[in-house]
């Protein structure tokens, strides 16, 4: 079951600018993802470094899964030395009816978001008794 299916972002929802800007106020990067499948759900895992609770978002609208984290500068915010900055993460998927939306819940633990995803329970088979007139 391919659960990723990558949602691309049209030009409807891109907000026109009134000005030209040339670079961005914030940068967003993909973050790496593992997607496990149990027989009940499936268990997605994003690598989100430097995100605290209060700064991950993540929402489910029309079965597509949307993750946003804001990492914090930390310690580090007046470095006099910095090889790197911290990006916020963002990414999308789309995922099938097979998953129960109202069901899917999420935590965050030293800097890895899993989303637990359970499945639909399938109409079980069921025997309908028959009775007998005479």
């Amino acid at each position: 079951m391919s659960v990723e299916k990558t949602v691309p972002q049209t030009q409807e929802q891109r907000v026109p600018n009134t000005q030209e800007c040339s670079r961005e106020d914030a940068r967003y990067v993909t973050p790496p993802v593992d997607i496990i499948e149990y027989k009940d759900k499936l268990v997605l895992q994003a690598d989100v470094p430097g995100v605290g609770k209060d700064a991950v978002k993540v929402n489910v609208e029309n079965n597509v899964l949307t993750l946003e984290a804001v990492p914090s500068a930390g310690p580090n915010n007046d470095a006099t030395y910095r090889e790197y900055e911290l990006a916020n993460f963002y990414r999308q998927f789309e995922f099938s009816e097979q998953i129960d939306a109202e069901k899917i819940s999420a935590d965050l633990k030293n800097g890895v978001l899993t989303v637990h995803l359970p499945k639909v329970e399938k109409v079980k088979p069921k025997q309908i008794p028959v009775a007998y007139a005479e």
